[in-house]
Formats: C-alpha cells, sequence, structure tokens
C-alpha cells in the first residue's frame, strides 16, 4: 500500500491562514487559527520547530517570518504554514486548486 489512511471521522488539527492567500507574507497582518478537537485554551503554537509563547488563545497574529505549527490535544500537530517577508511575491487563494479551475493570481511588491 502506498499511502496510510486516517480512521474515518478521525480529527486533524489545522492552520486557517487569513488574508487567505499564500504564501502568506507578514506585512499582510497574518493571523492564524489552529482548528482541532479539545479546548481552544490548550493550543501550543511552535515557530520553526520551537515553542513560541505560552499555550493560549487558538488565534495568533504573526509579527514575525517564519513556518509556524499549533498542536492542539486530542487532533495533534497541524501541518506548516510559512510566512515570508518577502518584498516581491506572487499568491494564490488557499484553497484547494485543481486543473481546470479559473484561479486569480496576486503580484504583490
Amino acid at each position: 500500500g502506498c499511502c496510510p489512511l486516517s480512521p474515518t471521522g478521525a480529527q486533524t488539527t489545522q492552520l486557517l491562514v487569513q488574508p487567505p492567500w499564500r504564501p502568506a507574507v507578514l506585512w499582510d497582518r497574518v493571523t492564524l487559527t489552529c482548528q482541532g478537537s479539545g479546548t481552544a485554551r490548550a493550543t501550543s503554537w511552535y515557530k520553526d520547530g520551537q515553542q513560541w509563547g505560552q499555550e493560549g488563545p487558538e488565534h495568533l497574529t504573526v509579527t514575525v517570518s517564519g513556518t509556524y505549527t499549533c498542536d492542539r490535544p486530542g487532533s495533534g500537530l497541524s501541518p506548516p504554514v510559512r510566512v515570508l517577508n518577502d518584498w516581491l511575491v506572487l499568491q494564490v487563494p488557499t484553497g484547494a486548486l485543481l486543473e481546470g479551475d479559473t484561479v486569480t493570481l496576486r503580484c504583490r511588491s
């Protein structure tokens, strides 16, 4: 078999990005929201693999570029979100894209 499958109905932790563009850029005042099972107060945040701040809120306003993940008891570690501090960036919407979709690109500087 190629890929292990999660049990049906398994909860996973996700990081939502606002504004909803990727790559995220620091000068967009990016807010990350950790979604998963368990209580929001038990959210742990990590930046570049190191714990970032105290356990706390499910929302984080990013002020430093880096790669962020969050952890929620019961649903585990989220996939990483990278926040850049580049001066010129081509952005796409954060949703899933399929071949043939019409997509709006943003060139930001």
